[in-house]
């Protein structure tokens, strides 16, 4: 906006002269005041994990339980059902009243009095639909925001083994589409069950009134039939919406891992058999939906034809009573609008029952999902870790991913406190099992792992994994900028300290060309930066919280030579004083540590320091010899 008179053309006073206006006028202040309140807060309470269940998330999922927890919108809720319900069953009767005591006898002012009580119950239904609609829309999105978080938390407290089994597009379908079912179900399926159900019950309380020989050949002779139907469709729409919440989770699944994978899809010419793969997979969707579709075709004309033909019948009945003068006109009118009421719910409840079974469907998906254990558990009784020295020690340890292939068999191995131990040995030797053993990523299945005398399973998994730090063979990068990668561990640290955890790794150089130094946001998973970068990336996040025990998984494996020899000195500055087990991919790294441990199938089969395994003559000798041979260059064992 221009400027008049050096001031804002509003008159702001917080304005300076001659710049536009950044402001909120005063007359608009309040409004925007009163906007500001009704803002909802999120996370105005502090977080509190626990990696123990509690007795109540230990409860089945059920949609009982989900609506429980707002009792006083269910309430409401059913409030507005019962009047929409109540007011838009006036109709019939106030027809009836003006056809008999209006029009047959000739009575304008019953007439209008009735057109007047009419256009009032519309009115009357009209809010009562809107004031329900919107409840029912505040109820489900707070339903759906407590089981989001219910669902993340409890992943967060799943263990390693249950990421590996299962597939990221399977648990992306348990948290979109499933709980976007149970959206739809409880913000209008559930109050449309109610109204139509209670229409039902009000409908057939006012036909026994009007006549009750009707009456009973409408309960009599066609909800039997209809009832039967439904019977069967629910056990048959069970199974074909349970098979079709299947089929959108492996076609997520598979899409998922070729996103993902889009890169070696590429580099293998994959992209033709991938489209092949992706096509059963989601031809097996479409199958379910034909099923639930024909399932679905099978039960609605069915309903229709028993309702249209049971409606024949009553006409044909009730026709002959008001012949025979037992029924009047406006009972007759009334009466067969009344029977058009009661079988429109039933029509509707067909529509409304595949909102359900989805609904049901995905509850039994999540329910699952919550039923699953962690399997590394923390113990009741937990003890809280103390400031550790890091001594560690492996007894008789055995371990296996699967029960009946063991990975390691007896391995008994001591670090010392502030040691630096390197773990060598050929792939699928056990190396990273052995490291992720220490963090507890998984529990033995036989013997022990102990940190300074304790039993990592008498631990508390928060206390424990404060003083632990991992660097992985494959590190992961956060949406988020260099600073917020870096931080990870410690999110209250300084920009000074960030950047020196930066230096210390080598990555000043990299970070001061970007455009926005720390604050340069990085693409996702960090594919901006090569995977040398995002290693270095990930050194500095473990420099910068500095743990007592720090477990590098062949955390030099994607560096070149000179990017290593970069970050030699800061490997001495950070493993000084501190206990570090390294899964070693190159010899030239395992040779600077202060021991070597060789792991071969399942075991360790020597340890010593370098000079003193090579003059030993045993496995390790022969693997420096191959080493040698090829001129000390990077070597997988």
């Amino acid at each position: 906006m221009t400027m008049m008179g050096g001031g804002s053309v509003f008159g702001g006073a917080g304005n300076a002269p001659g710049l536009p206006f950044a402001g909120v006028p005063q007359e608009m202040q309040a409004g925007v005041d009163a906007l500001i309140a009704d803002e909802p807060q999120h996370l105005t309470e502090p977080v509190v994990f626990s990696h123990r269940r509690g007795e109540r998330d230990r409860r089945p999922l059920t949609l009982r339980r989900l609506l429980a927890r707002h009792k006083r919108s269910l309430v409401a809720a059913l409030a507005l059902v019962a009047v929409e319900s109540a007011t838009l069953q006036a109709g019939p009767k106030l027809t009836q009243v003006g056809i008999d005591d209006g029009i047959l006898k000739h009575s304008m002012t019953v007439v209008v009095t009735v057109a007047l009580i009419y256009l009032a119950s519309v009115g009357l239904t009209g809010l009562a639909s809107a004031a329900r609609v919107r409840v029912t829309g505040r109820l489900a999105a707070w339903v759906m925001h407590d089981l989001r978080i219910t669902v993340f938390t409890h992943l967060q407290r799943l263990s390693m083994g249950f990421f590996t089994a299962e597939k990221a597009g399977v648990l992306m379908t348990r948290m979109t589409s499933d709980v976007e079912n149970l959206q739809q179900l409880v913000q209008d399926g559930l109050a449309q069950f109610a109204i139509q159900g209670l229409t039902m019950v009000v409908v057939t309380a006012v036909l026994f009134g009007y006549n009750v020989k009707l009456a009973l050949i409408t309960v009599v002779v066609i909800v039997p039939v209809l009832t039967a139907l439904s019977l069967w469709f629910r056990h048959a729409s069970n199974i074909g919406y349970s098979r079709a919440r299947d089929g959108i989770s492996a076609t997520l699944a598979d899409l998922s891992e070729s996103l993902h994978g889009i890169s070696q899809v590429r580099a293998s010419d994959r992209r033709s058999r991938n489209i092949l793969a992706h096509r059963k997979v989601v031809g097996q969707y479409r199958d379910a939906n034909d099923d639930t579709a024909l399932i679905n075709g099978i039960y609605g004309p069915s309903t229709q034809l028993v309702g249209f033909l049971g409606q024949a019948m009553i006409l044909a009945v009730s026709g002959h009573m008001v012949l025979r003068h037992e029924l009047t006109v406006g009972e007759l009118i009334a009466f067969s609008l009344y029977l058009n009421s009661f079988f429109a719910p039933i029509q509707q409840l067909v529509q409304l029952y595949n909102v359900y079974q989805q609904g049901q469907s995905s509850v039994t998906k999540l329910r699952e999902l919550l039923d699953t254990e962690p399997t590394v558990a923390e113990s009741p009784d937990a003890a809280e870790l103390p400031p550790v020295r890091g001594e560690l020690l492996f007894e008789d340890v055995g371990f296996g991913y699967l029960e009946d292939r063991p990975v390691l068999s007896g391995v008994n191995l001591r670090v010392r406190a502030g040691e630096t131990i390197a773990l060598v040995g050929p792939t699928g030797a056990g190396k990273s099992t052995l490291a992720r053993l220490i963090v507890r990523f998984y529990d033995p299945t036989g013997g022990r792992v102990l940190i300074d005398g304790h039993d990592l399973r008498d631990l508390s998994i928060t206390s424990l994994r404060r003083q632990l730090g991992v660097v992985p063979q494959e590190p992961f990068l956060f949406g988020g900028t260099i600073r917020d990668n870096v931080s990870f561990g410690r999110p209250e640290a300084t920009d000074e300290e960030v950047w020196e955890a930066i230096r210390a790794t080598g990555l000043e150089s990299l970070v001061e060309r970007m455009p926005e130094g720390i604050d340069t946001v990085v693409h996702e998973r960090g594919q901006s930066l090569s995977s040398g970068e995002r290693q270095l990336l990930a050194l500095a996040r473990a420099f910068l919280v500095r743990p007592r025990v720090l477990v590098l998984d062949e955390a030099t494996s994607n560096l070149d030579l000179q990017s290593e020899s970069r970050i030699e000195a800061a490997l001495d500055a950070l493993l000084e004083g501190r206990t570090a087990v390294l899964v070693a991919h190159r010899l030239s790294t395992a040779m600077k540590a202060d021991r070597i441990a060789v792991v071969d199938d399942g075991r360790v089969i020597e340890v010593g320091g370098h000079d003193e395994l090579v003059a030993a003559g045993g496995r390790y000798a022969d693997m420096f010899a191959t080493w040698s041979r090829h001129g000390g260059a990077p070597h997988e064992p």
